[in-house]
Formats: C-alpha cells, structure tokens, sequence
C-alpha cells in the first residue's frame, strides 16, 4: 500500500462496511466495519507514514459524542466509549495528526440506509429513533463530498460535517413524511428503542451537532443547510420507479414496532 501512495499529496480514508439497517441491532453484524475501522485505517496510516503523504483524511463519524439533549455539542465534547464506537474510535486515533471529519447521518442519492427510510414513508411508516424531542444531525451527500474535498488542505484537527440546522427527531420525521408525500400513518419506535439499550446508543440519543468550526473558505457552508430541504433537493431530480425502490423487508425485520 505505501508503494501506491507514493508521491501523493494527500490520502483520504472513506473506508468501511455498514451492515444492513434489518442487521443493525446485532453485534455479530459490525465486526466486520470494526475490523476495517480499526486494521483497515491503522494499515492505511502506517502506509501513509511509510510513503511521505502529507495529508492523511479519515471519516468518522458525528454519533460519538456523549448525549447533548438540547444543548449544542461541538468538537470540544467528549466523546462516548459505548461498545459500537470502538472502531471509529481506534480510526481516529490511527490518523493522529490528520484530519478527522465526524460526519452526521448521510442522506440523498446512493445513501442506502436514507433510501430504506425513504421508501418506509412513502408507505405511510415513519423511523423516530429515540424520544421525539431529541436532535439528529444530518448531512447530504453532497455536501460530505465537498467537505472531503476542501479537508485536502484543511488543518490537522478534527471537525464535525453536518447541516446547519440539526432538526429534532419528529421534525425529522415530518420532513421525510413530506417529502415522500404520505402522511404518516405509524411512527416508531420513538423512546421505545431505548430499550435496546447500547446496541442502539448512537442512534437513539440527541446530539445537536454544530458545524461552525469546519469553513475552509470564504462561503463554505453546506449548500443544503437543512435536512428538510435537503430531502426535497433531492426528491427534485429523482423519481423512483416501483422496481427502483429498496425492499421494505430490509428495514422492518430491525423494527418491531414497525412490523406489519
């Protein structure tokens, strides 16, 4: 691998392996992401040592931090060490002295797990993952794109990428609900998914992220600014086909309280 990176500048690490969201609550179904986050990204570092590169980007990811409620959380929070976060944790660590970027749920064109949610509302079946009133913070897919471009001359350090306005988890519901043009007939499992305890910490607890530190330029804030109308933008220029749609099945199964 470092004979690869040889005489590049700069090496960005994307690398990983997200299971299925009907495979998220068991532990068996992350070693693998585990394993790429952890030797993957340590090869990756070393290999950039070895080559000379100047500039080393690693993904994270914005879920680490330790519940915020309604408060803002910054770069400057600490983090949690609940057993799904070994991984980005060990990734981090392993690019010490790069660039870090903790990013917020993907969501827009080839994010499978915002199509699975997508297709869920446009079924009149709407995911709250966790209480209502807590914050998720999202970025678009676009948006990730141009900051992975713009952290190749970034400072070492690490940065949240998410949209400006965080939205609370029934307002992120009532935007997918919108955008897919159905009403929701079923919300869940909202503060029921608690119970899954740490299999589900990072998904469930309320983390309103800020973004402010990450301007690598004059006018560099995320373009969609907002998930609500980060879902239209993208609705605008896509129209799924029945055929096009992901399979229902590969989301309820992880659901209960969403099952028919």
């Amino acid at each position: 691998m470092a004979v690869g990176f040889d005489g590049h500048d700069a090496v960005v690490n994307l690398a990983s392996a997200l299971p299925p969201m009907s495979r998220f609550l068991f532990r068996s179904a992350w070693r693998r992401c585990e394993h790429v986050r952890t030797e993957g990204s340590a090869t990756v570092a070393e290999a950039c040592r070895r080559a000379g590169v100047g500039q080393l980007v690693q993904e994270s990811v914005c879920l680490l931090y330790r519940a915020g409620g309604p408060d803002w959380v910054d770069e400057d929070t600490p983090v949690d060490r609940f057993p799904a976060a070994r991984g980005n944790l060990a990734a981090e660590a392993n690019a010490t002295g790069g660039v870090v970027l903790r990013f917020g749920w993907f969501y827009g064109p080839g994010a499978r797990h915002s199509e699975q949610l997508l297709t869920l509302a446009r079924r009149h079946l709407v995911l709250e993952l966790g209480p209502p009133t807590g914050y998720l913070s999202t970025i678009h897919v676009a948006d990730a794109g141009a900051a992975v471009v713009a952290a190749l001359t970034a400072r070492p350090g690490t940065y949240n990428i998410v949209d400006d306005e965080p939205l609370t988890e029934r307002a992120f519901s009532d935007a997918l609900s919108s955008a897919a043009g159905a009403r929701p007939w079923l919300r869940g499992p909202s503060s029921a998914a608690l119970l899954f305890g740490d299999r589900l910490t990072s998904l469930t607890r309320s983390l309103r992220v800020r973004n402010t530190r990450f301007v690598p330029r004059p006018g560099g804030r995320p373009s969609t600014r907002a998930h609500a109308r980060g879902w239209r933008r993208w609705l605008d220029n896509r129209r799924f086909s029945p055929a096009e749609e992901p399979a229902l099945g590969l989301l309820t199964p992880a659901c209960p309280a969403l099952s028919t």
